[in-house]
Protein backbone atom coordinates (compact mmCIF):
# COMPACT_ATOMS: atom_id res chain seq x y z
CA UNK A 1 0.00 0.00 0.00
CA UNK A 2 2.94 2.39 0.86
CA UNK A 3 4.31 1.98 -2.73
CA UNK A 4 0.87 2.49 -4.30
CA UNK A 5 0.41 5.68 -2.27
CA UNK A 6 4.02 6.89 -3.08
CA UNK A 7 3.11 6.39 -6.75
CA UNK A 8 0.16 8.29 -6.83
CA UNK A 9 1.50 11.03 -4.80
CA UNK A 10 4.50 11.36 -7.43
CA UNK A 11 1.21 11.29 -10.04
CA UNK A 12 -0.72 13.82 -7.92
CA UNK A 13 2.66 16.01 -8.08
CA UNK A 14 2.97 15.88 -11.75
CA UNK A 15 -0.82 16.82 -12.28
CA UNK A 16 -0.40 19.67 -9.81
CA UNK A 17 2.45 21.30 -11.48
CA UNK A 18 0.87 21.28 -15.35
CA UNK A 19 -1.04 23.82 -16.36
CA UNK A 20 -4.57 24.41 -15.21
CA UNK A 21 -7.14 26.46 -14.56
CA UNK A 22 -6.79 25.73 -11.08
CA UNK A 23 -2.87 27.04 -10.41
CA UNK A 24 -3.41 29.62 -12.51
CA UNK A 25 -5.76 31.01 -11.00
CA UNK A 26 -3.77 30.80 -7.86
CA UNK A 27 -0.80 32.17 -9.38
CA UNK A 28 -2.90 35.37 -10.89
CA UNK A 29 -4.45 35.73 -7.68
CA UNK A 30 -0.72 35.46 -5.57
CA UNK A 31 0.94 38.13 -8.61
CA UNK A 32 -1.68 40.54 -8.46
CA UNK A 33 -2.24 40.72 -4.58
CA UNK A 34 0.22 38.95 -2.59
CA UNK A 35 1.15 35.13 -1.32
CA UNK A 36 -1.92 35.50 1.11
CA UNK A 37 -4.71 35.97 -1.66
CA UNK A 38 -3.38 33.00 -3.67
CA UNK A 39 -3.37 30.45 -0.46
CA UNK A 40 -7.24 31.18 0.92
CA UNK A 41 -7.93 30.11 -2.80
CA UNK A 42 -5.56 27.21 -2.97
CA UNK A 43 -7.01 26.24 0.89
CA UNK A 44 -10.52 26.89 -0.63
CA UNK A 45 -9.96 25.12 -4.00
CA UNK A 46 -8.28 22.00 -1.88
CA UNK A 47 -11.21 22.22 1.04
CA UNK A 48 -14.19 21.20 -2.01
CA UNK A 49 -11.79 18.19 -3.05
CA UNK A 50 -12.81 16.58 0.29
CA UNK A 51 -16.56 16.54 -0.90
CA UNK A 52 -15.56 15.48 -4.04
CA UNK A 53 -13.16 12.38 -2.52
CA UNK A 54 -16.33 11.54 -0.03
CA UNK A 55 -18.81 11.50 -3.59
CA UNK A 56 -16.81 8.88 -5.17
CA UNK A 57 -15.75 7.07 -1.86
CA UNK A 58 -19.77 6.73 -1.48
CA UNK A 59 -20.33 5.88 -4.65
CA UNK A 60 -22.68 9.07 -5.88
CA UNK A 61 -20.23 9.88 -8.75
CA UNK A 62 -21.96 7.39 -10.66
CA UNK A 63 -24.89 8.45 -10.23
CA UNK A 64 -23.57 11.96 -11.28
CA UNK A 65 -21.87 10.58 -14.18
CA UNK A 66 -25.02 8.57 -15.58
CA UNK A 67 -27.28 11.15 -15.34
CA UNK A 68 -26.95 13.70 -18.05
CA UNK A 69 -29.78 16.06 -16.68
CA UNK A 70 -27.92 16.28 -13.81
CA UNK A 71 -24.34 16.79 -14.67
CA UNK A 72 -25.46 18.93 -17.20
CA UNK A 73 -27.20 21.45 -14.69
CA UNK A 74 -24.42 21.58 -12.31
CA UNK A 75 -22.40 22.19 -15.33
CA UNK A 76 -24.25 25.12 -15.97
CA UNK A 77 -24.31 26.56 -12.55
CA UNK A 78 -20.46 26.20 -12.37
CA UNK A 79 -20.33 28.04 -15.59
CA UNK A 80 -22.67 30.31 -14.52
CA UNK A 81 -20.88 31.39 -11.07
CA UNK A 82 -17.31 32.15 -13.10
CA UNK A 83 -19.09 34.18 -15.80
CA UNK A 84 -20.72 36.20 -12.68
CA UNK A 85 -17.04 36.56 -10.87
CA UNK A 86 -15.69 37.61 -13.81
CA UNK A 87 -18.18 39.71 -14.10
CA UNK A 88 -17.72 41.25 -11.38
CA UNK A 89 -13.82 41.59 -11.85
CA UNK A 90 -14.48 43.46 -15.26
CA UNK A 91 -16.80 46.08 -13.32
CA UNK A 92 -14.12 46.75 -10.27
CA UNK A 93 -11.41 49.34 -10.99
CA UNK A 94 -7.68 47.57 -11.65
CA UNK A 95 -6.12 48.73 -8.59
CA UNK A 96 -4.28 46.39 -6.37
CA UNK A 97 -4.28 46.39 -2.83
CA UNK A 98 -1.71 45.93 -0.75
CA UNK A 99 -1.14 45.44 2.90
CA UNK A 100 -2.47 43.90 6.02
CA UNK A 101 -5.50 45.65 6.82
CA UNK A 102 -8.87 44.14 8.54
CA UNK A 103 -10.60 44.77 5.16
CA UNK A 104 -7.96 42.27 3.43
CA UNK A 105 -8.46 39.83 5.88
CA UNK A 106 -12.28 39.81 5.12
CA UNK A 107 -10.94 39.54 1.08
CA UNK A 108 -9.27 36.68 2.57
CA UNK A 109 -12.39 35.18 3.59
CA UNK A 110 -14.20 36.19 0.27
CA UNK A 111 -11.39 34.48 -1.69
CA UNK A 112 -11.47 31.07 -0.16
CA UNK A 113 -15.01 30.68 -0.33
CA UNK A 114 -14.62 31.58 -4.09
CA UNK A 115 -12.28 28.58 -4.06
CA UNK A 116 -14.82 26.25 -2.38
CA UNK A 117 -17.41 27.16 -4.52
CA UNK A 118 -15.36 26.82 -7.57
CA UNK A 119 -14.14 23.83 -7.20
CA UNK A 120 -18.16 22.48 -6.08
CA UNK A 121 -19.68 23.60 -8.89
CA UNK A 122 -17.26 21.94 -11.24
CA UNK A 123 -18.49 18.27 -11.78
CA UNK A 124 -15.53 17.22 -13.80
CA UNK A 125 -13.31 17.34 -10.67
CA UNK A 126 -16.10 14.68 -9.69
CA UNK A 127 -15.77 12.84 -12.90
CA UNK A 128 -11.43 13.53 -12.25
CA UNK A 129 -11.27 11.51 -8.60
CA UNK A 130 -13.61 8.74 -9.81
CA UNK A 131 -11.97 8.44 -13.43
CA UNK A 132 -8.12 8.58 -11.28
CA UNK A 133 -8.62 7.30 -7.46
CA UNK A 134 -10.37 3.75 -8.33
CA UNK A 135 -7.02 2.80 -10.52
CA UNK A 136 -5.19 3.17 -7.59
CA UNK A 137 -7.13 0.82 -5.26
CA UNK A 138 -5.89 -2.18 -4.31
CA UNK A 139 -7.62 -5.82 -3.93
CA UNK A 140 -7.13 -7.77 -0.94
CA UNK A 141 -6.17 -4.77 1.28
CA UNK A 142 -8.43 -2.11 3.60
CA UNK A 143 -12.15 -1.42 2.05
CA UNK A 144 -12.03 0.10 -1.20
CA UNK A 145 -13.94 3.72 0.40
CA UNK A 146 -11.22 4.00 2.85
CA UNK A 147 -8.03 3.05 0.10
CA UNK A 148 -10.80 6.27 -1.53
CA UNK A 149 -10.05 8.27 1.28
CA UNK A 150 -6.64 7.61 1.92
CA UNK A 151 -5.73 8.52 -1.61
CA UNK A 152 -7.85 11.61 -2.04
CA UNK A 153 -6.12 12.79 1.58
CA UNK A 154 -2.88 12.74 -0.47
CA UNK A 155 -4.02 14.07 -3.99
CA UNK A 156 -5.25 17.21 -1.17
CA UNK A 157 -2.02 17.27 0.60
CA UNK A 158 0.11 17.10 -2.56
CA UNK A 159 -1.78 19.40 -4.10
CA UNK A 160 -2.32 22.09 -1.16
CA UNK A 161 1.44 21.68 -0.66
CA UNK A 162 2.04 22.68 -4.40
CA UNK A 163 -0.16 25.17 -4.82
CA UNK A 164 0.78 26.67 -1.46
CA UNK A 165 4.31 27.02 -3.23
CA UNK A 166 2.97 28.20 -6.14
CA UNK A 167 1.36 31.09 -4.09
CA UNK A 168 4.56 32.12 -2.23
CA UNK A 169 7.03 32.39 -5.24
CA UNK A 170 4.48 34.08 -7.22
CA UNK A 171 3.92 36.35 -4.37
CA UNK A 172 7.64 37.53 -4.30
CA UNK A 173 7.22 39.03 -7.52
CA UNK A 174 4.15 41.72 -5.63
CA UNK A 175 6.99 43.63 -4.25
CA UNK A 176 8.39 44.69 -7.60
CA UNK A 177 5.07 45.79 -9.26
CA UNK A 178 3.58 48.63 -6.86
CA UNK A 179 4.86 51.18 -8.81
CA UNK A 180 3.64 49.83 -12.22
CA UNK A 181 0.96 51.96 -14.19
CA UNK A 182 0.39 49.06 -16.59
CA UNK A 183 0.43 45.74 -14.76
CA UNK A 184 -2.69 45.93 -12.67
CA UNK A 185 -4.83 46.66 -15.37
CA UNK A 186 -3.32 43.24 -17.18
CA UNK A 187 -4.08 41.13 -14.08
CA UNK A 188 -7.29 42.41 -13.99
CA UNK A 189 -8.01 41.11 -17.88
CA UNK A 190 -5.99 37.76 -16.96
CA UNK A 191 -8.43 36.74 -14.07
CA UNK A 192 -10.89 37.74 -16.45
CA UNK A 193 -9.83 35.65 -19.34
CA UNK A 194 -8.92 32.75 -16.55
CA UNK A 195 -12.46 32.94 -15.13
CA UNK A 196 -13.84 32.65 -18.93
CA UNK A 197 -11.71 29.82 -19.94
CA UNK A 198 -12.48 27.71 -16.59
CA UNK A 199 -16.43 27.90 -17.40
CA UNK A 200 -15.78 27.24 -21.01
CA UNK A 201 -13.64 24.39 -19.66
CA UNK A 202 -16.58 22.99 -17.34
CA UNK A 203 -19.02 23.16 -20.17
CA UNK A 204 -17.30 21.41 -22.84
CA UNK A 205 -17.53 17.56 -23.05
Amino acid sequence: MIETLISFAFATLLLALSPGPDNIFVLTQSVARGSKYGIAIASGLITGCIVHTSIVALGFAVIIRDNEWLLYSIKIAGAIYLLYLAFKIYKSDASIEFGNSKASSQNLWKLYKVGITMNLLNPKVTLFFLALLPQFVMANSYPDWIQIYMLGGVFMLVSLLTFYTIALLAGKAASFIKTSTWFAPAMKWTQIVVFIGIAVAILIP
